[in-house]
């Protein structure tokens, strides 16, 4: 089945038609989204700043040990409240390129996460307070934060359109 014939499918569905009729559900989505995203960024800025050399005197592994997890559910709240708002209109988005943009710029922030994640370092490096991450760490925090801040704009920006 072509894409879009599946986006005809998704916005005929009762799921669409609700968060669309409804005057309350689909801006409660939106802030689901919003808090989301609020939770994933406000989690991932802090840890990608100090992979980056900021906060020097908090230790990485405790850091990481907190912001990972609200940086998660984070995520997951705004896949789930996305993917709600996306079915909405369908057929706008799967024609809109800054929504192509978006997805693969939110595919690579995860899968700079997941590699550094899959370090072998990840959970001896970074106890003691002060102690510099290893180089390549750098790199993923700064990449980390770019992917993120691209995500962030792209969806803005297919709100405008």
């Amino acid at each position: 089945m072509p894409l879009e014939a599946l986006a005809q499918a998704l916005q005929a569905s009762a799921w669409s038609e609700a968060l669309r009729a409804s005057v309350w559900l689909y801006p409660l989505v939106n802030t689901l989204h919003v808090v989301g995203i609020a939770l994933l960024f406000g989690a991932i800025a802090p840890l990608d700043l100090r992979l980056l050399g900021a906060f020097r005197r908090v230790p990485l592994a405790p850091l990481a040990a907190t912001l990972v997890p609200v940086a998660t559910a984070g995520l997951l709240l705004a896949l789930v409240s996305g993917a709600l708002m996306f079915a909405t209109r369908p057929l706008h988005y799967v024609a809109e390129p800054l929504f192509g943009l978006k997805l693969g710029l939110l595919g690579a922030a995860v899968l700079n996460a997941l590699w550094l994640r899959r370090d072998s370092e990840w959970h001896r490096v970074g106890e003691a307070s002060g102690e510099p991450p290893p180089r390549r760490w750098r790199w993923h925090g700064l990449l980390s934060l770019l992917l993120w801040l691209g995500v962030i704009t792209a969806g803005r920006l297919i709100g405008y359109r």
